[in-house]
């Protein structure tokens, strides 16, 4: 892997995208490098929360890079927006929560990368857009979906519309980022919010997120009765056992097991 780095602190992972020399702007080499991490981050057992960040001081992900596109023949444009698709919506169901920590620029497929985390923590510097219309282009990674679920439809047509470059704060008034921290304590403020989810029942998480991000797309009773296999589900752990002995006998699960 030359583009991604991944390293692990305990049960929580740190994923960097690394091309400094170019805003770390995703091309195709790094979305290929990054659905082979992620296929792997599937299957480790051992991690319960990753964080997805940018390197360098400048840039989370500046976009998609746009000289490689700027060639690009339509049959080229959809193959590549099918792999940056189906990268983010690897990312988007990964089975463990995923956070996004936004150390600057999050421009168009940077944007887009971060809406497809769970939670997305930013810090005062951060800029978020997806000004691919004054490109001649659409969003193409997925922005015009994730956007609208997650800021609602006026705003998203607004910010696709006009290609408006938002500040940290803008973000955080519409839903875009769940909070924003000067960026030296950045890493950190992601790390303390991995671990306190990772310090919860790892198998009940990663349950929640599915019920979360499947029933959102249901109706209503479709997706309660969905809530109701995940709910029960739980109840052949033992780290439901535990922790609801623990509870009776007023003390704290030191430890869940992950089964």
């Amino acid at each position: 892997m030359e583009n991604v780095i991944l390293k692990k602190e305990g049960n929580i992972g740190v994923l960097t995208i690394s091309r400094p020399c170019a805003l770390n702007a995703l091309d195709f080499k790094t979305l290929v490098e990054l659905d082979k991490v992620l296929d792997e981050l599937e299957g480790d057992e051992s991690l319960y929360v990753l964080i997805i960040t940018g390197d360098g001081e400048k840039s989370f992900v500046a976009g998609a890079d746009i000289s490689q596109m700027k060639d690009m023949n339509p049959i080229q444009a959809r193959n590549f927006s099918i792999l940056g698709n189906k990268v983010f919506k690897k990312i988007e169901n990964l089975r463990i929560p995923t956070i996004a920590a936004v150390n600057g620029y999050a421009l168009g497929g940077g944007c887009e990368l971060a809406l497809a985390c769970d939670i997305r923590i930013a810090c005062e510097g951060a800029k978020f857009g997806q000004p691919e219309v004054g490109l001649g282009i659409t969003p193409g990674f997925g922005g015009t979906q994730r956007l609208t679920r997650i800021v609602g439809l006026a705003k998203a047509k607004e910010l696709i519309f006009t290609g408006e470059i938002i500040d940290a704060n803008e973000a955080l008034r519409i839903g875009l980022v769940n909070k924003i921290v000067k960026k030296e304590e950045l890493m950190e403020a992601a790390l303390k919010l991995a671990r306190k989810i990772a310090s919860n029942a790892p198998i009940a998480v990663m349950l929640a997120k599915s019920s979360i991000n499947k029933g959102y797309q249901m109706d209503i009773d479709t997706a309660v009765m969905y809530e109701t296999e995940v709910f029960s589900q739980c109840f052949s752990t033992e780290d439901q056992k535990d922790a609801m002995i623990a509870f009776l006998e007023k003390r704290k699960v030191e430890k869940f097991k992950n089964r």
